[in-house]
């Protein structure tokens, strides 16, 4: 069990323990083990959302979240077993194996049992799913760097922050992006012409700037299926089938990515009754929030929600859309699977998230 030491969690853990191992490890699966080192159960990010969703308390003990209907293999299984779960569920991204006691021995991935499949192969789903950038924005939180260069080509490790998100869907497959252009246009353009990459790139160029969700209405007649939509300056780190399948799966026509972010206020708060007489005093309280990203997925017939030649932006479309009663859904991410590199003090922060030098 020592390999698999960063998997393993005691059931006493909290729920906040658990989360704070999978992002600290990287690690997409916990294994759950009772103080006998028993296998009791499976924690992953899937399961953090669903107790979200819920509005359950992340300090409450891990147990009240953990899968106890996992998949798993004993010792002495064959590849086709292995080959019939993976096949089942695509989402499943690794199975562990164990013994007839229900001690950990192994955990197996996908590329165990497909080592010849890319990620875009192993996730069809996604493959024809195209990607709308949106890159017309002044990037005024970087500024004085966005005075020379445009938002989406500032450098973030060995290339642009652009190519990165793009990079990032390509793993998958996804291959048409659609990127929304004003400021800076032309240098914009001129990147990707001198840029050699195999993306399928058409550019939506915005004469006169109407707010961030306005520029989509140009899309009515190009894009009629499901589709992702991404500002320029951020980082996802998440498994992007996984939030199309979710989206297609609860049939909503719009699914807003956000992380789970605590604040915490640096003073001491007082909470009094109407005769300003002192009912509790809470020194330095949490709150947690649902933060926007900006990583979205749309139906098509949101497009028709947007005015023509009025400014109009995402919260705009958002609140309408709400109102003429669509189906939203929000996917809750972790904290540290989402990086605004659109603000200098994130940017800098992060410039060495993720690999990057």
């Amino acid at each position: 069990m020592y390999r698999f030491k960063n998997q393993i969690i005691l059931l006493s853990k909290t729920i906040k323990d658990a989360v704070r191992k999978i992002e600290t490890e990287n690690i997409n699966l916990l294994i759950v083990v009772n103080k006998n080192k028993k296998v009791c159960g499976t924690f992953t990010m899937g399961d953090f959302r669903r107790g979200i969703l819920k509005n359950i308390d992340i300090n409450k003990k891990i147990s009240t979240l953990i899968n106890e209907n996992f998949y798993y293999l004993y010792k002495g299984y064959s590849k086709e077993d292995a080959k019939k779960i993976f096949n089942s569920d695509r989402f499943i991204l690794e199975i562990p194996i164990l013994d007839k006691k229900f001690i950990l021995l192994d955990i197996i991935t996908q590329k165990d049992v497909f080592p010849k499949k890319k990620l875009n192969e192993l996730h069809i789903g996604i493959k024809n799913t195209p990607l709308v950038l949106m890159a017309g924005g002044k990037g005024t939180r970087l500024d004085p760097f966005t005075r020379i260069l445009p938002k989406p080509l500032i450098p973030y490790g060995n290339d642009a922050i652009i190519i990165s998100i793009m990079d990032s869907f390509k793993e998958y497959g996804v291959s048409k992006f659609y990127i929304t252009i004003h400021d800076k246009a032309e240098i914009i353009k001129g990147f990707f012409h001198e840029y050699k990459n195999n993306y399928k790139i058409e550019f939506i160029e915005e004469k006169k700037p109407l707010g961030t969700a306005s520029i989509l209405k140009n899309l009515k007649k190009k894009i009629n299926k499901t589709f992702f939509v991404s500002n320029c300056d951020i980082l996802i780190q998440a498994h992007y089938p996984t939030i199309l399948n979710f989206h297609k799966k609860n049939k909503f026509d719009l699914t807003i990515v956000t992380s789970f972010r605590k604040y915490v206020i640096p003073y001491g708060i007082c909470e009094i009754d109407n005769s300003s007489k002192l009912i509790n005093l809470k020194e330095k309280p949490e709150y947690d929030f649902h933060v926007n990203t900006g990583l979205y997925i749309f139906e098509p017939k949101l497009l028709k929600l947007i005015p023509n030649n009025k400014k109009f932006d995402m919260t705009d479309l958002i609140r309408k859309a709400k109102s003429k009663n669509f189906n939203i859904g929000v996917f809750p991410i972790s904290e540290k699977s989402w990086k605004d590199l659109g603000d200098w003090s994130e940017y800098s922060k992060n410039t060495n998230k993720f690999g990057q030098a």
